[in-house]
Protein backbone atom coordinates (compact mmCIF):
# COMPACT_ATOMS: atom_id res chain seq x y z
CA UNK A 1 0.00 0.00 0.00
CA UNK A 2 0.88 3.44 -0.37
CA UNK A 3 0.05 7.17 1.48
CA UNK A 4 -0.40 10.26 -0.91
CA UNK A 5 -0.29 13.20 0.19
CA UNK A 6 -1.58 16.32 -1.68
CA UNK A 7 -0.99 19.78 -0.27
CA UNK A 8 -2.98 22.86 -1.48
CA UNK A 9 -3.41 26.42 -0.50
CA UNK A 10 -6.51 25.59 1.67
CA UNK A 11 -6.34 22.18 2.34
CA UNK A 12 -4.71 18.79 2.46
CA UNK A 13 -5.47 15.99 1.30
CA UNK A 14 -4.57 12.52 1.42
CA UNK A 15 -5.50 8.95 0.99
CA UNK A 16 -4.44 5.52 1.28
CA UNK A 17 -4.27 3.59 -1.63
CA UNK A 18 -3.49 -0.06 -3.22
CA UNK A 19 -1.15 -0.94 -5.83
CA UNK A 20 -3.37 -0.10 -8.69
CA UNK A 21 -3.53 3.13 -7.46
CA UNK A 22 -7.22 3.00 -6.26
CA UNK A 23 -7.68 5.30 -3.09
CA UNK A 24 -9.11 2.56 -0.28
CA UNK A 25 -9.43 5.60 2.26
CA UNK A 26 -9.18 9.57 1.69
CA UNK A 27 -9.39 12.35 4.40
CA UNK A 28 -8.77 15.44 3.96
CA UNK A 29 -8.68 18.27 6.47
CA UNK A 30 -8.28 22.48 6.13
CA UNK A 31 -5.26 24.77 6.29
CA UNK A 32 -4.48 28.32 6.18
CA UNK A 33 -1.90 29.86 4.13
CA UNK A 34 -1.17 31.88 7.40
CA UNK A 35 -0.69 28.68 9.19
CA UNK A 36 3.50 28.21 10.05
CA UNK A 37 5.10 25.24 8.44
CA UNK A 38 5.57 23.53 12.14
CA UNK A 39 1.73 23.31 11.96
CA UNK A 40 1.00 22.66 8.52
CA UNK A 41 3.70 19.05 9.15
CA UNK A 42 2.14 18.68 12.95
CA UNK A 43 -1.00 17.77 10.37
CA UNK A 44 0.50 16.01 7.96
CA UNK A 45 2.18 13.69 10.39
CA UNK A 46 -1.07 13.42 12.36
CA UNK A 47 -2.63 11.90 9.01
CA UNK A 48 -0.52 9.82 8.32
CA UNK A 49 -0.29 8.05 11.33
CA UNK A 50 -4.20 7.46 11.43
CA UNK A 51 -3.22 6.32 7.39
CA UNK A 52 -1.01 3.96 8.49
CA UNK A 53 -2.99 2.80 11.79
CA UNK A 54 -6.11 2.07 8.74
CA UNK A 55 -3.37 0.14 6.45
CA UNK A 56 -2.67 -2.48 9.96
CA UNK A 57 -5.77 -3.11 10.63
CA UNK A 58 -6.14 -4.58 7.02
CA UNK A 59 -2.61 -6.49 7.49
CA UNK A 60 -0.83 -4.21 4.52
CA UNK A 61 2.58 -2.75 4.69
CA UNK A 62 3.03 1.20 3.64
CA UNK A 63 5.90 1.31 1.31
CA UNK A 64 6.19 4.35 0.88
CA UNK A 65 4.42 8.21 1.31
CA UNK A 66 4.51 10.38 -1.53
CA UNK A 67 3.96 14.23 -1.05
CA UNK A 68 2.78 16.52 -3.87
CA UNK A 69 3.42 20.20 -3.57
CA UNK A 70 2.48 23.42 -5.02
CA UNK A 71 6.30 24.52 -5.44
CA UNK A 72 9.41 22.76 -5.62
CA UNK A 73 11.39 19.94 -3.96
CA UNK A 74 15.37 19.19 -4.08
CA UNK A 75 14.66 15.37 -4.30
CA UNK A 76 18.35 14.57 -3.51
CA UNK A 77 18.17 16.87 0.23
CA UNK A 78 14.07 15.87 0.88
CA UNK A 79 13.86 19.62 1.50
CA UNK A 80 10.90 22.19 0.13
CA UNK A 81 12.88 24.19 -1.70
CA UNK A 82 9.92 26.78 -2.33
CA UNK A 83 6.62 26.71 -1.76
CA UNK A 84 5.12 30.39 -2.75
CA UNK A 85 1.56 29.68 -1.62
CA UNK A 86 2.65 28.85 1.77
CA UNK A 87 5.62 30.86 2.41
CA UNK A 88 7.73 27.54 2.52
CA UNK A 89 11.42 27.92 1.60
CA UNK A 90 13.58 25.61 2.41
CA UNK A 91 11.83 23.61 4.66
CA UNK A 92 12.94 20.17 5.94
CA UNK A 93 9.40 18.42 5.23
CA UNK A 94 10.49 15.19 4.05
CA UNK A 95 13.70 14.87 6.46
CA UNK A 96 11.41 14.96 9.19
CA UNK A 97 8.67 12.68 7.95
CA UNK A 98 11.39 10.26 7.25
CA UNK A 99 12.86 10.53 10.73
CA UNK A 100 9.15 10.37 12.34
CA UNK A 101 8.25 6.92 10.33
CA UNK A 102 11.06 5.21 8.71
CA UNK A 103 9.42 4.87 5.61
CA UNK A 104 10.81 6.26 1.58
CA UNK A 105 9.29 9.45 1.76
CA UNK A 106 9.09 10.96 -2.02
CA UNK A 107 7.96 14.89 -2.60
CA UNK A 108 7.43 16.66 -5.93
CA UNK A 109 5.71 19.39 -7.57
CA UNK A 110 1.84 18.79 -7.75
CA UNK A 111 2.08 19.33 -11.77
CA UNK A 112 4.20 16.35 -11.66
CA UNK A 113 2.18 13.80 -9.32
CA UNK A 114 -1.02 14.92 -12.13
CA UNK A 115 1.07 13.62 -14.43
CA UNK A 116 1.23 10.77 -12.69
CA UNK A 117 -2.24 10.36 -11.67
CA UNK A 118 -3.25 10.94 -15.27
CA UNK A 119 -1.10 7.97 -16.40
CA UNK A 120 -2.12 5.47 -13.11
CA UNK A 121 -5.68 6.14 -13.80
CA UNK A 122 -6.53 8.67 -15.98
CA UNK A 123 -6.13 9.75 -20.14
CA UNK A 124 -2.61 8.84 -20.64
CA UNK A 125 -2.90 5.50 -19.13
CA UNK A 126 -0.79 2.42 -21.20
CA UNK A 127 1.34 5.51 -22.41
CA UNK A 128 5.00 5.16 -21.92
CA UNK A 129 5.91 8.95 -22.83
CA UNK A 130 3.47 11.45 -21.81
CA UNK A 131 2.94 15.20 -20.89
CA UNK A 132 1.07 16.78 -18.49
CA UNK A 133 -0.27 20.74 -18.60
CA UNK A 134 -2.02 22.17 -15.93
CA UNK A 135 -3.34 25.82 -17.59
CA UNK A 136 -5.31 27.10 -14.12
CA UNK A 137 -3.73 30.03 -12.46
CA UNK A 138 -0.23 29.62 -13.45
CA UNK A 139 0.54 26.76 -15.76
CA UNK A 140 2.39 23.77 -14.59
CA UNK A 141 3.78 20.77 -15.88
CA UNK A 142 4.50 17.11 -15.92
CA UNK A 143 6.69 15.21 -17.94
CA UNK A 144 6.78 10.95 -17.80
CA UNK A 145 9.81 9.39 -19.89
CA UNK A 146 9.57 5.70 -20.41
CA UNK A 147 7.19 5.36 -17.67
CA UNK A 148 9.59 7.45 -15.41
CA UNK A 149 9.02 11.35 -14.34
CA UNK A 150 11.74 13.65 -15.84
CA UNK A 151 13.14 16.28 -13.79
CA UNK A 152 16.67 16.76 -15.31
CA UNK A 153 20.21 16.28 -13.45
CA UNK A 154 19.33 18.97 -11.03
CA UNK A 155 15.77 18.54 -10.45
CA UNK A 156 14.72 21.51 -12.04
CA UNK A 157 13.39 20.62 -14.95
CA UNK A 158 9.61 20.25 -16.75
CA UNK A 159 8.92 24.08 -16.12
CA UNK A 160 6.54 23.85 -18.87
CA UNK A 161 5.40 27.39 -18.06
CA UNK A 162 8.33 29.08 -18.25
CA UNK A 163 9.64 28.48 -21.33
CA UNK A 164 9.96 31.46 -24.01
CA UNK A 165 7.05 31.59 -26.84
CA UNK A 166 6.96 35.30 -27.21
CA UNK A 167 7.13 38.96 -25.89
CA UNK A 168 4.35 40.00 -24.26
CA UNK A 169 3.28 43.08 -22.45
CA UNK A 170 3.99 42.05 -19.10
CA UNK A 171 6.69 40.24 -17.42
CA UNK A 172 6.30 37.11 -15.94
CA UNK A 173 6.72 36.50 -11.83
CA UNK A 174 10.05 34.30 -12.64
CA UNK A 175 11.70 37.77 -13.68
CA UNK A 176 11.29 36.93 -17.56
CA UNK A 177 9.36 37.97 -20.36
CA UNK A 178 7.39 35.66 -22.83
CA UNK A 179 7.10 32.80 -20.19
CA UNK A 180 3.72 30.34 -21.28
CA UNK A 181 1.93 31.25 -18.28
CA UNK A 182 1.66 35.00 -19.18
CA UNK A 183 0.20 33.97 -22.44
CA UNK A 184 -1.54 30.47 -21.58
CA UNK A 185 -2.78 30.80 -18.09
CA UNK A 186 -6.24 31.61 -16.50
CA UNK A 187 -4.51 34.75 -15.11
CA UNK A 188 -2.76 36.10 -18.57
CA UNK A 189 -6.41 35.34 -20.61
CA UNK A 190 -8.09 38.10 -17.62
CA UNK A 191 -5.24 40.68 -18.15
CA UNK A 192 -5.26 40.12 -21.95
CA UNK A 193 -8.73 40.84 -21.94
CA UNK A 194 -8.81 43.74 -19.55
CA UNK A 195 -6.19 45.44 -22.09
CA UNK A 196 -8.56 45.10 -24.59
CA UNK A 197 -11.27 46.93 -22.62
CA UNK A 198 -9.45 49.79 -21.91
CA UNK A 199 -8.28 50.22 -25.40
CA UNK A 200 -11.77 50.16 -26.31
CA UNK A 201 -12.42 46.84 -28.22
CA UNK A 202 -15.78 45.95 -28.62
CA UNK A 203 -17.40 44.02 -26.02
CA UNK A 204 -20.32 43.01 -23.53
CA UNK A 205 -17.89 41.98 -20.94
CA UNK A 206 -16.97 44.20 -18.33
CA UNK A 207 -13.46 44.43 -16.87
CA UNK A 208 -15.36 43.75 -12.77
CA UNK A 209 -16.74 40.42 -14.44
CA UNK A 210 -13.89 38.62 -16.19
CA UNK A 211 -12.85 34.95 -15.08
CA UNK A 212 -11.61 32.22 -17.56
CA UNK A 213 -15.41 30.60 -17.62
CA UNK A 214 -16.91 34.14 -18.81
CA UNK A 215 -14.02 34.83 -21.18
CA UNK A 216 -14.91 31.62 -22.66
CA UNK A 217 -18.55 31.56 -22.99
CA UNK A 218 -18.53 35.18 -24.35
CA UNK A 219 -16.08 33.82 -27.25
CA UNK A 220 -18.33 30.72 -27.94
CA UNK A 221 -21.46 33.60 -27.90
CA UNK A 222 -19.12 35.72 -30.82
CA UNK A 223 -18.03 38.03 -28.65
CA UNK A 224 -15.44 40.36 -30.31
CA UNK A 225 -13.28 40.81 -27.42
CA UNK A 226 -13.51 37.41 -25.84
CA UNK A 227 -12.94 35.80 -29.24
CA UNK A 228 -8.75 38.03 -29.71
CA UNK A 229 -8.28 36.94 -26.26
CA UNK A 230 -9.17 33.40 -26.59
CA UNK A 231 -7.51 32.88 -30.24
CA UNK A 232 -4.11 34.95 -28.11
CA UNK A 233 -3.92 32.43 -25.92
CA UNK A 234 -4.49 29.39 -28.32
CA UNK A 235 -1.77 30.61 -30.54
CA UNK A 236 1.05 31.02 -27.78
CA UNK A 237 0.13 27.21 -26.03
CA UNK A 238 -0.06 26.00 -29.16
CA UNK A 239 3.39 27.35 -29.99
CA UNK A 240 4.12 26.18 -26.48
CA UNK A 241 2.87 22.94 -27.38
CA UNK A 242 4.61 22.05 -30.93
CA UNK A 243 8.42 23.41 -29.23
CA UNK A 244 7.30 20.41 -26.63
CA UNK A 245 6.43 17.83 -29.53
CA UNK A 246 9.23 18.94 -31.57
CA UNK A 247 11.38 18.37 -28.78
CA UNK A 248 10.44 15.06 -27.36
CA UNK A 249 7.98 13.73 -29.22
CA UNK A 250 5.37 11.90 -26.41
CA UNK A 251 2.66 9.79 -26.96
CA UNK A 252 0.17 11.77 -25.91
CA UNK A 253 -0.37 15.17 -24.32
CA UNK A 254 -3.04 15.40 -21.68
CA UNK A 255 -4.39 19.49 -20.38
CA UNK A 256 -5.83 19.94 -17.10
CA UNK A 257 -6.62 23.00 -14.76
CA UNK A 258 -9.44 25.39 -14.88
CA UNK A 259 -9.07 26.53 -18.30
CA UNK A 260 -9.23 22.95 -19.85
CA UNK A 261 -12.70 22.61 -18.56
CA UNK A 262 -13.90 24.80 -22.17
CA UNK A 263 -12.90 21.49 -23.45
CA UNK A 264 -13.73 20.29 -26.53
CA UNK A 265 -14.30 24.12 -27.41
CA UNK A 266 -10.15 24.83 -26.92
CA UNK A 267 -8.57 21.50 -27.59
CA UNK A 268 -10.25 21.63 -31.24
CA UNK A 269 -8.62 25.29 -31.56
CA UNK A 270 -5.48 24.05 -30.20
CA UNK A 271 -5.46 21.01 -32.81
CA UNK A 272 -6.31 23.55 -35.66
CA UNK A 273 -3.19 25.19 -34.71
CA UNK A 274 -0.37 23.06 -33.20
CA UNK A 275 0.49 21.83 -36.84
CA UNK A 276 1.47 24.96 -37.63
CA UNK A 277 4.38 25.19 -35.32
CA UNK A 278 5.79 21.29 -36.04
CA UNK A 279 8.54 20.01 -37.78
CA UNK A 280 7.31 17.10 -38.72
CA UNK A 281 3.29 16.67 -40.05
CA UNK A 282 3.53 13.16 -41.37
CA UNK A 283 2.18 10.05 -40.32
CA UNK A 284 1.19 9.90 -36.67
CA UNK A 285 1.78 12.71 -34.10
CA UNK A 286 1.14 13.39 -30.31
CA UNK A 287 -2.53 12.68 -29.23
CA UNK A 288 -3.58 15.84 -27.83
CA UNK A 289 -6.65 15.67 -24.98
CA UNK A 290 -8.58 16.94 -21.62
CA UNK A 291 -7.12 14.99 -18.71
CA UNK A 292 -9.77 13.36 -17.04
CA UNK A 293 -8.78 13.29 -13.31
CA UNK A 294 -9.30 16.51 -11.01
CA UNK A 295 -10.13 16.23 -7.19
CA UNK A 296 -8.51 12.81 -6.60
CA UNK A 297 -5.46 13.35 -9.05
CA UNK A 298 -2.98 14.94 -6.11
CA UNK A 299 -3.42 11.96 -4.12
CA UNK A 300 -3.22 9.04 -6.72
CA UNK A 301 0.02 11.04 -8.11
CA UNK A 302 1.64 11.58 -4.89
CA UNK A 303 0.66 8.15 -3.20
CA UNK A 304 2.12 6.27 -6.89
CA UNK A 305 5.21 8.32 -6.96
CA UNK A 306 7.76 5.76 -5.75
CA UNK A 307 6.79 3.60 -8.75
CA UNK A 308 7.97 6.30 -11.00
CA UNK A 309 10.83 7.58 -9.48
Amino acid sequence: MFIGIDIGGTSIKSGLLNSYGDIILKKEIPINNSDKYELIESQIIKIIKILLDESKKVGENVKSIGIGIPGIADKDSDKVIYCTNLGWRNVPLGINIKKHFKIPVHIDNDATVAAIAENVKGVTKNYDNSIFITLGTGVGGGIIINNKVYSGSHNKGSEIGHIIVGKNFYDCNCGNNGCLETFASATALIKYAKKLIDEGESTILTKESLNAKVIFDAAKNEDILANMAVDRMVKYLSIGIGNLINLLDPDIIALGGGVSKAGDYLLEKIENNVSKFLVFNEGKTTDITIAKLSNDAGIIGAGMLQEYL
